[in-house]
This record gives structure tokens, sequence and C-alpha cells, in this order.
């Protein structure tokens, strides 16, 4: 076996040197290689060959030996300013040179990594070498969070015991910047004793504070006789966050009716403050989480969806309101019933008498009087008026309405009439 430019002869049972067989024997058809100790001029290829046992072919393989070499001290390359603006477009470029194989880059800032703004990385290689040179750029439009954090480029290669780490800190200038929207309240003072009135801002480079109590005016820190009133100056408690704080030394009826205003202000900008008292506890507050929100979004929505289908289906007479229509049309028809049949009972015969005349012949119309048959009945003698009378027994049609119809009985109309020759002149 050819490794680097040395040469090493491998038998199964000599296990001696930095190179040794490794296998379970030529005879099994394995060669293989065990390099104790690998050199940094070994890296390259590596060939090896076995001799046949009888005739003149060798079997000969090549492989890649590739060792890995650490890269050069990372640089971080940024802007030479000290300091930015809030909005300002940052841009840096971290290189770690001379590794195999290439390094292994992350940008950090502080303990959150960085995505947004990442360059793809460019990878080079010296001339006449396998070493590699890896670099990246990073470009960010600077936040005031991003102020006092550490901006850092994290390099990892497996040579390395450790990753090297360059980093820069970043100075972002702003304006002051209120916490909260809105009037502030300090709850929890009690009338006659002494009272603070603290604001919480953020702000670089470091403001001066204004109050306006009435018609006095405080510079802070200064304060005033009458009323006994202090105006403290901005105290820093880190990452741009400031205390501003005013202090009564006896608080009256009035001082809790009145307003307070603070203005804050650096070189950059302005915000103003409107503050209140309160002698009362500060109100207990309902925090709701994420979960709890989106449940109550998506309960009012079931609701409204619910109500929408039950107004639809009592529109329309659907689901569970189905025959609700034909249930008031049978009780309204009933009610109509009993409130009509008064009403029926009495127009009945006047129907009939001009559903009779309707078949009748009209004035002076000729019609053939159909003799019946004479009956075996006693003779009784007639009054002259009953003369040239004919009862006719009438029977009603069927009714053709859904009503309910009249119980059975009989109609009689009386028709006068005068003997003819061979026709009779009917009159009603």
């Amino acid at each position: 076996m050819n490794v680097g430019s040395k040469t090493y002869i491998l038998r199964p049972g000599n296990q001696d040197g930095d190179v040794v067989y490794s296998g379970q024997g030529l005879s099994s058809g394995e060669c293989g290689a065990h390099i104790r100790n690998v050199r940094e001029e070994w890296n390259g290829n590596i060939s090896c060959v076995l001799p046949p046992q009888t005739g003149n072919i060798e079997i000969k393989g090549t492989m890649r030996l590739l060792v890995a070499m650490a890269p050069g001290e990372p640089i971080l390359v940024a802007p030479p300013q000290t300091q930015f603006n809030e909005g300002d477009l940052f841009m840096a470029r971290c290189v770690a040179p001379n590794g195999r194989p290439a390094a292994k880059i992350t940008w950090f800032l502080d303990e959150d990594q960085i995505l947004e703004g990442v360059h793809q990385p460019i990878v080079t290689e010296e001339p006449d070498s396998d070493l590699q040179t890896i670099s990246q750029n990073i470009s960010r439009t600077l936040r005031a969070d991003d102020n006092g954090k550490m901006l850092l480029c994290k390099v990892e290669h497996e040579a390395l015991d450790q990753p090297r780490e360059p980093k820069r800190q970043l100075v972002v200038h702003y304006p002051p910047k209120r916490l909260e929207s809105g009037a502030i309240t300090i709850f929890g003072l009690k009338l006659g004793a002494e009272g603070a009135l603290n604001v919480t801002v953020r702000a670089n480079p470091p403001p001066t504070a204004e109050w306006t109590i009435g018609g006095i005016k405080l510079t802070a820190p200064q304060s005033s006789e009458n009323p006994k009133i202090t105006a403290f100056a901005p105290i820093h408690m880190g990452r741009g966050y400031y205390n501003v704080t005013l202090r009564l030394d006896h608080i009256a009826k009035e001082d809790v009716e009145r307003t307070y205003y603070l203005a804050v202000s650096n070189d950059l900008g302005r915000e103003e403050f409107a503050v209140r008292i309160s002698t009362m506890d500060e109100p207990a507050g309902v925090e709701l989480g994420t979960g709890s929100i989106v449940g109550i979004v998506v309960a009012v929505l079931l609701l409204l969806i619910g109500v929408s289908l039950a107004v639809f289906a009592f529109a329309t007479d659907r689901w569970c309101f189905a025959g609700r229509g034909s249930h008031h049309t049978k009780n309204s028809g009933e009610s109509s019933d009993t409130e009509s049949a008064v009403g029926r009972e009495r127009s009945r015969l006047s129907a009939l008498s001009a559903r009779f005349r309707s078949v009748l012949p009209r004035a002076k119309d000729k019609v053939q009087a159909t003799e019946t048959a004479p009956v075996e009945t006693e003779e009784k003698p007639l009054s002259e008026d009953k003369k040239n009378v004919v009862y006719a027994e009438l029977a009603l049609g069927e009714q053709t309405s859904g009503e309910r119809p009249p119980p059975p009985s009989t109609e009689y109309a009386e028709i006068v009439y005068t003997d003819q020759t061979g026709q009779k002149e009917v009159k009603e």
C-alpha cells in the first residue's frame, strides 16, 4: 500500500507500524488498512496493490484520504463607525480562511440565531492547494432592541476543539419610547402621605425629563418649595431603560384630581406622557393567553353560525320547523269552520234556490212535462189554492270543497203550472 510517499507491505500477521493490515484475510478477498496515526503529508490519494497468487495480473484500487485541517483565525469585517441610529442598514462579513474542508459559519445576536438577512456562503480554493476559504455576508436593518447586543460569527470545523467566535457589540441610538400607550395611572397612593410617580421609558442616548404640574415646570433634577415637589434625574436600569420619578411630599385632594405631564427627550426625538394618581388599589387584570383568545373567537363564530341556521330553517320551514305551515293552516281552517258554520247554514238555502233556477228554462221557454204514472191512492178533494201545485223532491249535489257537508236533508220546491194541449207552461 502506498500512503503519501511511503510504501507499506501489509500482512495479516504483522500488526507493527503506523499502517497495518485490516480485514478477514486475503483468502476472503479483503484487503484493508488501519492507519493508526494520520499525518498531514498523507493527505491525498492512497493506492493498494494486491499481487496475484498465480499469473501476472495485479489488482489495484485507489481512494482519496482527506486529512482535516483547521482554518485560520476567522475575521469579522464590519463598518468602522462605533454607533448607529435606529433604521440604519448594517452590513458585515465573516471570513474563515484556509480550512480543509471549508468551515461552517453561523450568525448570532447574543443567544439568538440570525436567519433573516443572511446571504449564501462563498467558498474559494487557494491556487495549487486543496485548502478552502469560506466567507458569508449579513445585512440587517437596526432596531432599538439591537442596542447593546453582541453580533457574533460562530465558526465550526471538525479539526477545531471548540468553535471560534469573532464578535462585535452594536450601539444603536433611538428617540425616547413609551412602554405603554395612553394615559398612565399610579395606584395605591394615600392622602396626607408621601407619593412617587414612576414612569419607565427607553432611550439612547440618555434622555432629559421635564414635568409640568399645573403652572409649575420642573426640569429634572429640580424641586419646588410650595408645594414640595421633587423631580429626579432619569436613572438608567440597563439596556436603554430609564426610570423617571416625581416625588410629592404630601398628597392632597387636589393632587389626586390633577393631571401630571411628563416630557422626555434626547437628540433624536421627544415623547410626552399624561400621568394621574389614584388612592384606590390597582385593579387585578385578567390575562388571556393565545389559546383562550382563539377559543373565544371560535365559540362566537359557532354561535353566529347556529343562529343563522336556525333563522334560515324557521323562515323556510325546514328541519325541526318542517310542517309548521300546514299545522297552522289546519288550525286556521278549523277556526274558520267554527266561525262560519252559522253563515253557511244561512246561505245554504239561497245557494240551492240559485242552483234550481239555473236548470229551469227561462221565462216563456216551453218544456215538456212528463206525466207521472197514476198511483192508486185514496182520492181526496183538493182545495182551490192547492190545485195546479206539484211538489218535487230535490237531491243535493256532492260538495266539491274541502268543507264538512251539512247533515242529510230533503228540500222541496213549489211549481205552479197550467194545463195545455200537449204542453205545459212551467212557472216558478
